[in-house]
C-alpha cells in the first residue's frame, strides 16, 4: 500500500481555529463522552465534525480542565456507576450517534500490576472515590444499553487482549452482544495515523444490531455479520525531529545522567543501563528518544529523555507528540499526566471520519 505524504488532520494545531478540520464536513453527529479525563477524545469527533454534547467524568481536577477547554452542554462529575442509573438524564443522550468511553484502563497495562490487582478497590488518583477499576467497562456497557446510541467506541490498553486478561475481553465482547450490537476489535498504532507517537491501542466498536442490518457487511470474511469497516491506516510516521522545540530546559542530572551515560544507542530504556551498573533491571519508566522514530508511548508518569542531547522532553513536544493543541488550557495539572491519560485527539478523529463516512452519513441520506 501506498504511504500517504499527507496527512488528514493536523497533530500541531489550536482550539483558536476551531472545529471541524480543514476539509472534513460539519455533519454535527452526537456524542456523549464517559471518562472523559481532558478531552481528548472530545477534540478528535470536533475535529472530524461531530457534536459532543457532553460528558462524565470521576475527577474532579480533569473536569474542570474538560470544562474549561470544551464548554460541555451536560457534564455529570460523578461515578459511572451512579450515573448509568440515572433516570433525569436528557433526552438527547436517547439519540446519540457514538457513546464514547476508555475506561481507566491500569489494571491492564503490561506495565502494571494487571492480575495482582483485579478486584481491588484503589483510587486512579488523588482526590477520587475508591473503586474497582476493572469492572468500569461493564459499567459502561449498562449505560449504553440504556441509551441505546447507534454506535460505541471503547478504547483500552493492548494488554486488554494478552494472558489472562483476554478473558476479560471476551467478557466485554458478551456485553455488547447482550446490550444489543455487534462488535469487532481492533489494534491501531497513532503512529500510523497522523499521530507523532508510537501509541497501540485497542478499539473495542459496536453497532446496533438494527442499524447494523441496514450496513453492508464485509463479503471477504467468514462467518462475521460485522459490517464492512475499513480501520487501515497507513500515513508516513512522523519523528521526534519534526516536533521539536529548541529547548534544553530540561537537562537530567544526577543518577538519571549516570544511567544515561552507560545506555547504549537504539536501548528503549534506562533498564538494561541500570542493570550493567546495578545489578537490577530498574528504571524501566525512563524511555530514549531517538530523532529519527516518533516518540514512544506518552504515559502520565512517565520520563522521557531526548538521549543526544540528555535532555527531558518539552511541554511544547509532549503537546505535539500527544497531538493537543498548543493553546490549550491544562490549568495546572501536568501536562505529561493529561497527555499520557488521554486518547490522542487525531487518533479518535480518524476512527471517527471513518465511522461517519462509511456508517452513519448513509443513515442521514
Amino acid at each position: 500500500m501506498q504511504i500517504a505524504t499527507k496527512h488528514k488532520f493536523p497533530y500541531n494545531w489550536t482550539l483558536a481555529n476551531g472545529y471541524p478540520a480543514k476539509g472534513i464536513e460539519d455533519h454535527k453527529s452526537k456524542v456523549f463522552s464517559c471518562f472523559c479525563g481532558g478531552g481528548g477524545s472530545t477534540m478528535g469527533y470536533k475535529l472530524a465534525g461531530y457534536d459532543v454534547i457532553g460528558c462524565n467524568e470521576i475527577d474532579q481536577k480533569m473536569m474542570m480542565a474538560y470544562q474549561m477547554n470544551h464548554q460541555p452542554k451536560y457534564a455529570a462529575l460523578e461515578p459511572i456507576q451512579t450515573f448509568k442509573l440515572r433516570k433525569d438524564l436528557p433526552e438527547s443522550l436517547y439519540n446519540l450517534d457514538i457513546l464514547d468511553g476508555s475506561p481507566p484502563c491500569s489494571s491492564f497495562s503490561e506495565a502494571g500490576s494487571r492480575e495482582k490487582d483485579w478486584g481491588k478497590e484503589k483510587r486512579f488518583r488523588e482526590g477520587q472515590a475508591k473503586q474497582i477499576l476493572d469492572t468500569l467497562f461493564f459499567d459502561f456497557l449498562e449505560l449504553a444499553k440504556e441509551l441505546q446510541p447507534k454506535t460505541i467506541i471503547a478504547e483500552n490498553v493492548t494488554g486488554i487482549l494478552k494472558g489472562n486478561a483476554f478473558e476479560y475481553s471476551k467478557k466485554i465482547v458478551q456485553a455488547f452482544l447482550k446490550a444489543g450490537y455487534k462488535v469487532k476489535v481492533f489494534t491501531l498504532d497513532a503512529s500510523k495515523m497522523g499521530v507523532p507517537q508510537k501509541r497501540k491501542r485497542v478499539f473495542f466498536i459496536g453497532v446496533r444490531n438494527d442499524i447494523a442490518a441496514r450496513l453492508p457487511v464485509d463479503n471477504f470474511t467468514l462467518f462475521n455479520d460485522f459490517p464492512a469497516f475499513n480501520l487501515v491506516f497507513n500515513e508516513k510516521e512522523i519523528t521526534l525531529s519534526e516536533i521539536k522545540h529548541n529547548c534544553h530546559t530540561r537537562p537530567v542530572n544526577g543518577k538519571i545522567l549516570r544511567l544515561l551515560n552507560e545506555a547504549r544507542k537504539g536501548e528503549r530504556d534506562l533498564r538494561h543501563a541500570c542493570k550493567r551498573i546495578e545489578g537490577k533491571g530498574n528504571n524501566f519508566a525512563c524511555s530514549l528518544l531517538y530523532e529519527n522514530e516518533a516518540i514512544r508511548t506518552i504515559l502520565a508518569q512517565d520520563r522521557m529523555i531526548v538521549f543526544n542531547e540528555k535532555r527531558q522532553l518539552s511541554d511544547i513536544e509532549y503537546i505535539r507528540g500527544g497531538a493537543f493543541p498548543s493553546d490549550y488550557n491544562f490549568m495546572n495539572n501536568s501536562v505529561n499526566y493529561v497527555i499520557g491519560m488521554s486518547v490522542p485527539p487525531v487518533m479518535i478523529a480518524q476512527i471517527a471520519d471513518r465511522i461517519f463516512n462509511q456508517w452513519l452519513k448513509g443513515l442521514k441520506l
